[in-house]
C-alpha cells in the first residue's frame, strides 16, 4: 500500500509468548484499538494495557483508506437525520467535540500525521446530482454548517474536469491525514504511556474465568480484568458482531507524482478532498508529493463474510477505476499508477458503528464505521471504554449506542441481498437517481448497503 510503503515504517514486534496479566486487553491494533488503549491510559495513568494485533498495527483499513477525516459520527447529516432526528443536534456536537479532541491529541502527543484542515467537495457529475445537493445544502445550513453550492463555472475554477457540473463545498470540521502515520503515531503514544503492543498475536478465543477474562493466543494467554474487541471488518474471537457487520471490499489506485504542468492542468489549488455523489461513488485527493489517490465505486462482498489477501487485488475493479480516472481527468492521459490495493470496510445496515458487550459486560466491542472511521473510530473507542468500565455517560445513553442496527440475514440470503442491492444502486445511477422498488423498500425500513 502507498501509505505504508516507506523506509521509516515501524518494525513489527515479536508475537507475545507466555502468560501476562493486565487490567485491559485490546484485541485489534487499528485506529479503534489504538485509540482505546491511548484514551484508557490517559484516563488512568499506570493502567496495565496490552494491545493484541493478529498482523501488524494498522494492517487493515487503518492504513488502506483515503485519509479523509470527518467530524460526522452518522455517515453524513442526511443519514443521521433519517435514523436519529431527535438526537441529531447531540450527535453533531459530540462529533465536533471528537474531531477537536482528535486534533488536540495529535498535537499533544506530537503525532506527525500530516493533518490538514481543508474543504471537502461533493461533486455533481450528472444533472440529477445538483437537485440532491441543493436539498443537502438546506439541511447543513440549518445546523450551522459552513457550506455552499457551486455551479459548473465555480467548480471548474477549483478543479478542472469536463465531467463536473457543480458541487457542494463543506469547510468546517473536515481534514485530510496520512493514515499510516496516524496509526504509527498512535502506537508510539500508547507505548510512551506504558502500554504494550504485540504484533503477530492472534486472539483465538475469550473465556470468562471467575472475575477475569482469559484470552487464548497461539503461544500463551492473557489474563485481563476487561477487554475491548476492535477487529471491525475482520473476524474476532467474539462472534456476535458478525450479525450486524459485513466486510465490503473497496479498491484504490495511486498515481505517480504529477509534474508542474500536470498540476496546472487540473488546478486543485486548495487541495480539497473530493468525491462524486452517485450511489456508486469515487473519492479522491492529492497526497503530499502531488500524487492522486483514487478509490471507490465498486463495493464487493464475498460470500460468508469472506476476508483475506486473495481479495485485495482485483484486475477487473482496478481496470475500471483507471478508466473512470481518465474519464474524469483526460488531460492526464498517459499518467501511470504506482500503487494499487484493496481491503475490507466494516459496514452495517444503517452505515454507522454499532456496539455491544459480552461476558457479563467485561468485554465490549465496536465495529461498522462504513468508510468514515478515521475520525469516528476515536469516538467508537471512547464509547467502548464507557461500556466496559460500566460508566453511564451521555454517549452510552444515545439511541445510536443502545439500539443495534437491523442485522444482516444469514447466508445465502446475505450474499443474495447484497448483490440485489448493488444492482439496484447501479440502476438508480443510470435512471437519474430514481430509487426503484427494492431501494424504496430498504429506505422505508431504514436499512441499506454502502461502503
Amino acid at each position: 500500500m502507498f501509505w505504508s510503503d516507506r523506509d521509516d515504517a515501524p518494525v513489527a514486534t515479536p508475537p507475545l509468548a507466555g502468560t501476562i496479566e493486565v487490567d485491559l486487553v485490546v484485541i485489534g491494533g487499528g485506529f479503534t484499538g489504538l485509540w482505546t488503549a491511548l484514551q484508557a491510559l490517559e484516563d488512568e495513568p499506570g493502567l496495565r494495557v496490552a494491545v493484541l494485533e493478529a498482523e501488524h498495527c494498522g494492517f487493515g483499513a487503518s492504513s488502506r483508506n483515503g485519509g479523509f477525516c470527518d467530524s460526522s459520527l452518522t455517515h453524513g447529516l442526511a443519514n443521521g437525520l433519517s435514523h436519529w432526528p431527535e438526537e441529531i443536534e447531540t450527535l453533531l456536537r459530540l462529533g465536533r467535540e471528537n474531531f477537536s479532541g482528535l486534533a488536540d491529541s495529535l498535537e499533544r502527543h506530537r503525532i506527525d500525521a500530516d493533518f490538514q484542515l481543508c474543504p471537502e467537495i461533493g461533486v455533481a457529475t450528472e444533472p440529477w446530482h445538483m437537485n440532491g445537493l441543493a436539498e443537502d445544502i438546506e439541511h447543513y445550513r440549518a445546523f450551522g454548517e459552513d457550506v455552499d453550492l457551486l455551479d459548473a463555472e465555480q467548480m471548474q475554477a477549483r478543479v478542472h474536469s469536463p465531467t463536473y457540473l457543480g458541487g457542494m463545498i463543506r469547510r468546517n470540521d473536515v481534514a485530510l491525514v496520512d493514515p499510516a502515520r496516524l496509526g504509527w503515531g498512535l502506537r508510539s503514544a500508547v507505548e510512551s504511556l506504558g502500554g504494550a503492543v504485540h504484533d503477530d498475536t492472534l486472539a483465538n478465543a475469550v473465556y470468562r474465568k471467575g472475575s477475569h477474562l482469559e484470552i487464548h493466543i497461539p503461544s500463551g494467554r492473557v489474563l485481563a480484568d476487561r477487554a475491548v474487541m476492535a477487529t471491525n471488518a475482520y473476524h474476532g474471537p467474539v462472534r456476535r458482531p458478525r450479525r450486524y457487520t459485513i466486510p465490503v471490499y473497496d479498491h484504490v489506485l495511486v498515481t505517480e507524482p504529477l509534474s508542474v504542468e500536470q498540476m496546472a492542468s487540473v488546478g486543485w489549488a486548495e487541495r480539497e478532498g473530493l468525491g462524486d455523489v452517485s450511489n456508486l461513488f469515487h473519492y479522491y485527493r492529492l497526497t503530499a508529493d502531488n500524487r492522486i489517490l483514487w478509490g471507490g465505486y465498486d463495493a464487493t462482498y464475498h460470500f460468508n463474510n469472506g476476508v483475506g489477501a486473495r481479495h485485495d487485488q482485483s484486475d477487473v475493479t482496478h481496470t475500471r477505476l483507471a478508466e473512470h480516472f481518465f474519464e474524469t481527468f483526460p488531460q492526464l492521459e498517459g499518467l501511470s499508477f504506482s500503487h494499487r490495493w484493496g481491503g475490507p470496510i466494516g459496514t452495517t445496515t444503517r452505515f454507522t458503528a454499532t456496539w455491544g458487550t459480552a461476558h457479563r459486560g467485561r468485554l465490549a466491542w465496536v465495529a461498522g464505521y462504513t468508510g468514515l472511521g478515521v475520525g469516528a473510530s476515536r469516538f467508537g473507542a471512547r464509547v467502548a471504554l464507557d461500556l466496559v468500565f460500566g460508566r453511564r455517560t451521555e454517549r452510552t445513553e444515545l439511541q445510536m449506542v443502545r439500539k443495534p442496527p437491523v442485522p444482516f440475514p444469514p447466508e445465502p440470503a446475505r450474499w443474495a441481498g447484497v448483490q440485489l442491492t448493488r444492482k439496484a444502486l447501479q440502476r438508480s445511477d443510470r435512471r437519474g437517481g430514481k430509487r426503484g422498488l427494492w431501494l424504496s423498500l430498504l429506505d422505508r425500513f431504514g436499512v441499506g448497503f454502502d461502503s
